[in-house]
């Protein structure tokens, strides 16, 4: 936004790039260094403008409400400067915050944190930003009011001359001010020690670059804007040396007040030192406001003016600069020309759209993460859980450099599901069988590729008739097997189990599935008394009992032991199969049937008076019985 001089004047586009061509333009637009990013403020709008751990810019903007709309009594000279700071203490915490999200803060909400949004319909991160203001202007008072104020007491009165003195008000405060720049200048340059700070102080430099730009009248380019000096006059470092400078001035006014109005607590009283240094702490707090107040408007003052005079005034605040911002790179450059392009678009046009940050999750930091939060699964499981999010195949994993945030907490959410053990199906609630999306839940046995080829063979078997066969499925559970050859052929399919919750399932299944399948609820063959078929397949439980607690842990504490459980022997329910087969089995008919590991030759003995084929899986184990009439 430009101010009245220009509002109507938009000079025309310079390509000179020289740091010391003259400002043309002035604008209100401010900004800020955040993590990886900057934002800038307008009349209207704000923006912020961050580069992702993929290196692309993301960018959330919205619009703000106009100064000149508030209330008037907030937008008089010194008080406008007091609400800024309040103002911008919050907004500026909140998006640092909200910065530190995108480039990779994520922890997970804490007991707390759901408590509160819950029962308390408060949002947890309004709290965390409320208290981080909080803790920070302690820290602040601390360090740049109460830490001078307590040396500048030690000194002056240990220093006989100063003691003594008819301006020991002036020395106090001239201490006072010196030991708050010289506290300040320290803080600065320890700060600087950490690498994420030196790089906030880099994007504080590119924001000061792209406004120096812009107020030069030049095209908004890097090339451009990386010839601009990195100091700027409106900057909030000015801001705090005139902080500084204000107090000297106005804390010799409040000493000298609090001595001639007889605030000061006598020698005589046992400890009237520290009294009367907590009572000079206590107005230069009440008079902190006005401080505040004065110096906004000072900035904003020789903010206006380039001359001589005015570059006097200012070059302590600008030489202090040079400490809280550093050299840019042309990409921190281009991520404060986004920002800054973005507020002087939507303050120009206040129709366009709002944005919110795209963020995004580094994939090595999201896999760690998901792997940490379910705890026994395996990489195999985490590569599928993560092909379930992202929609990518298991083989383009390893190419991915982000998961969308909206993809992390889907997978999040799936892994606090298996966070106890729970399989994968389940906590998805599906499973991928034969081709087809087939639901599971803990009511029955979760389909295993093997018993695909156990279609795959019927599916073969029935084409092979010619002509529309009927078909059970015995022991259905989830329907599988049924839904998977009511798909892929024209059978009559019907498919029974004794479990209602299996029933459920399946029926959902055949469904969802868009096919048709008669099922019914029954123990083994009571549930198709008097019906004949011309495929019979079925895969019964089939774990000896004293198996059944050596299976993993995901099998045996998850899945229903009445679909693993197949007796002493885990022939039970062939046997049964085998007792009634000649009534329910058609002329010319076949029973297709999945065994386990070692009992081909069992499974020949039960159905002696067949003919008996015994087909290998792709493992080549002994897994699939073709029964047919002799």
């Amino acid at each position: 936004m430009t101010d009245k001089n220009t509002k109507n004047k938009e000079p025309k586009q310079k390509n000179v790039i020289d740091r010391k061509t003259k400002i043309v333009r002035r604008t209100n637009i401010g900004g800020q260094a955040v993590l990886e990013g900057v934002m800038m403020k307008g009349a209207r709008s704000i923006a912020t403008a961050v580069r992702t751990p993929d290196g692309d810019i993301t960018v959330e903007s919205k619009y703000v409400k106009d100064a000149k709309q508030r209330n008037a009594f907030l937008r008089l000279p010194f008080v406008r400067g007091v609400v800024n700071l309040f103002t911008q203490l919050f907004q500026g915490t909140g998006i640092m915050m909200r910065s530190a999200e995108v480039y990779g803060d994520y922890a997970e909400p804490s007991k707390l944190d759901k408590w509160m949004a819950d029962k308390l319909k408060i949002n947890p991160m309004n709290v965390l930003m409320g208290f981080s203001v909080v803790l920070g202007v302690l820290l602040a008072v601390g360090l740049f009011v109460f830490l001078p104020n307590f040396l500048a007491s030690l000194i002056c009165d240990n220093i006989a001359a100063i003691a003594s003195s008819s301006l020991k008000s002036l020395w106090y405060s001239l201490i006072e001010g010196g030991l708050m720049l010289l506290i300040f200048i320290f803080y600065i340059l320890l700060v600087t020690l950490m690498k994420d700070v030196r790089r906030v102080f880099m994007y504080h430099g590119a924001e000061h670059k792209v406004i120096s730009c812009y107020e030069r009248g030049l095209d908004l380019t890097v090339e451009n804007a990386k010839h601009m000096p990195r100091e700027h006059s409106r900057c909030g470092t000015t801001f705090l040396f005139f902080v500084i400078a204000v107090s000297i001035m106005v804390f010799v006014l409040v000493n000298f007040m609090i001595e001639k109005c007889g605030l000061v607590v006598s020698s005589d009283v046992g400890g009237a030192k520290v009294l009367n240094a907590l009572i000079k702490l206590g107005f230069k707090l009440l008079f902190l406001p006005v401080v505040a107040g004065v110096s906004y408007e000072l900035l904003k003052l020789l903010a206006k003016s380039d001359c001589l005079f005015v570059r006097i005034l200012r070059a302590p605040g600008m030489a202090l600069q040079k400490l809280t911002t550093k050299e840019p790179t042309d990409d921190m450059l281009e991520v404060s020309l986004t920002a800054f392009k973005t507020v002087l678009a939507m303050d120009e046009n206040t129709n366009l759209e709002e944005r919110k940050f795209d963020i995004k999750v580094p994939y090595g930091v999201a896999r760690a993460k998901l792997q940490n939060i379910a705890k026994g699964a395996d990489e195999a499981d985490i590569d599928w859980l993560l092909v379930e999010v992202t929609g990518k195949k298991r083989s383009e994993l390893q190419s991915l450099k982000t998961l969308a945030k909206s993809e992390f907490e889907n997978a999040q959410a799936i892994a606090k599901r298996m966070s106890d053990g729970t399989p994968l199906q389940y906590a998805l609630g599906y499973c991928e069988f034969y081709g087809i999306k087939i639901a599971v839940n803990k009511n029955v046995l979760i389909p295993r590729p093997e018993t695909e080829e156990l279609v795959e063979k019927a599916v073969a078997t029935i084409k092979e008739k010619q002509t529309q066969c009927d078909v059970l499925d015995l022991c259905t559970g989830s329907g599988a097997i049924a839904v998977a050859i009511a798909k892929n052929t024209n059978a009559k399919v019907s498919a029974c189990d004794v479990s209602v919750g299996a029933i459920d399932v399946a029926l959902a299944n055949s469904l969802n599935t868009g096919v048709r399948v008669d099922f019914s609820k029954g123990d083994m063959w009571g549930a198709v008394a008097n019906k004949t078929f011309d495929v019979i397949v079925s895969n019964p439980p089939y774990i000896p009992t004293s198996d059944v607690q050596k299976l993993d842990s995901k099998v045996k504490d998850f899945e229903p032991q009445l679909a693993l459980d197949g007796d002493s022997d885990g022939l039970k329910f062939y046997r049964i199969i085998a007792n009634k087969l000649d009534e329910h089995l058609k002329e010319n008919g076949v029973l297709l049937l999945e065994f386990g590991a070692g009992q081909a030759d069992d499974i020949k003995a039960i159905f002696e008076g067949y003919d008996v084929e015994i087909v290998k899986d792709i493992e080549g184990l002994d897994r699939i019985a073709v029964v047919k009439r002799k």
